[in-house]
């Protein structure tokens, strides 16, 4: 009985680690690797990030929950992630895209771009962001775990905002904003 138990609670453990996509600059997939090591290590890898629009124009942002191990509390784009192995990027928004704030919609992928941004825990983004855009006309319904709120606003004002207030949002949204804001706005 104990050794069932063990790899019961063995296999949960196992689930629970997250791995990302290492890739080299031209998105070659290049292994897997554990989340944090590959973020401690500042290593190259996939991501994605998912800005949602309604018909008003205006962008859904999402706060990130307190618990989150870098950026908490700070606001960013609609949701973002990691690709899982074998995972499309738009398959892939549309997953976190319901897990994070409870509902789907058609995305599509606009661009893509390389960001390092490192953080005062010592954690560091390297990342081969795939920005998807896509359309939503009501409110999410947060996941708490990982979204702390979210507020829709204009994407001018959001532009403005960040310029404002910098240190309210998180490091890949500001890159986002300051070098591709003509590509997300619709």
């Amino acid at each position: 009985m104990a050794s069932f138990l063990y790899i019961c609670f063995r296999k949960l453990d196992d689930m629970a680690t997250e791995y990302v996509v290492l890739v080299d600059k031209q998105d070659n997939a290049l292994g897997l690797m554990e989340k944090i090591e590959a973020h401690r290590k500042a290593l190259l890898h996939r991501a994605f990030s998912v800005f949602v629009f309604n018909d008003k124009g205006e962008l859904l942002l999402q706060q990130r929950a307190a618990s989150k191990y870098h950026s908490p509390l700070l606001w960013a784009n609609t949701c973002c992630s990691h690709q899982r192995e074998g995972e499309g990027n738009e398959e892939a928004g549309t997953r976190r895209l319901k897990e994070e704030m409870g509902f789907s919609c058609t995305l599509e992928e606009k661009f893509s771009f390389i960001y390092k941004a490192p953080f005062d825990n010592g954690l560091t983004e390297h990342e081969l962001d795939h920005v998807l855009v896509g359309s939503y006309n009501a409110d999410p319904v947060i996941n708490t775990e990982e979204v702390a709120d979210y507020k829709w606003m204009p994407i001018n004002t959001v532009k403005e905002d960040i310029a404002n207030r910098p240190e309210i949002y998180t490091e890949w949204f500001k890159i986002i904003f300051d070098a591709f804001y003509h590509k997300i706005n619709q």
